[in-house]
């Protein structure tokens, strides 16, 4: 039994060998994040944590609606915020979408300069593609 188990360890770790043979060079990835783009995500934002389902306010202070997705263009850049206004637990919300270039961050919130509520509501409401 003591001879399977060594025998078993022993072929584990000579298959495990190997594949740390091919350890991932610095600057370099083939799957996953290169090591020279750890800053970059270490400086970025998550979409999850820190966009998604956040308010957002006018400049006046005003809750105008919510972060409620973003939109990834086909050249991997967020472009558009889909933001939500009224509705009651998400139910009937109004939907639209905003260009991230004019949100600002601001204390865990994002600010819409002249936003209003109305105003959001009157947009062309924003429907996904098929």
């Amino acid at each position: 039994m003591k001879r399977t188990v060594l025998a078993a360890v022993l072929g584990l770790t000579i298959a495990l060998g190997n594949g740390a043979a091919r350890a991932q060079v610095a600057g370099t990835t083939t799957i996953g994040i290169a090591v020279a783009e750890v800053q970059q995500v270490a400086a970025g934002w998550s979409a999850k944590k820190q966009i998604i389902g956040h308010v957002v306010y006018n400049d006046g202070g005003d809750k105008v609606g919510r972060i409620d997705d973003l939109i990834v263009t086909p050249d991997r850049s967020v472009s558009f915020a889909v933001v939500g206004a009224g509705g009651f637990v998400g139910l009937r919300r109004h939907q639209v979408a905003i260009p991230v270039d004019q949100l600002s961050p601001r204390n865990g919130e994002f600010l819409l300069p002249g936003a209003t509520k109305e105003a959001i509501r009157a947009m062309p409401t924003f429907d996904y593609a098929d």
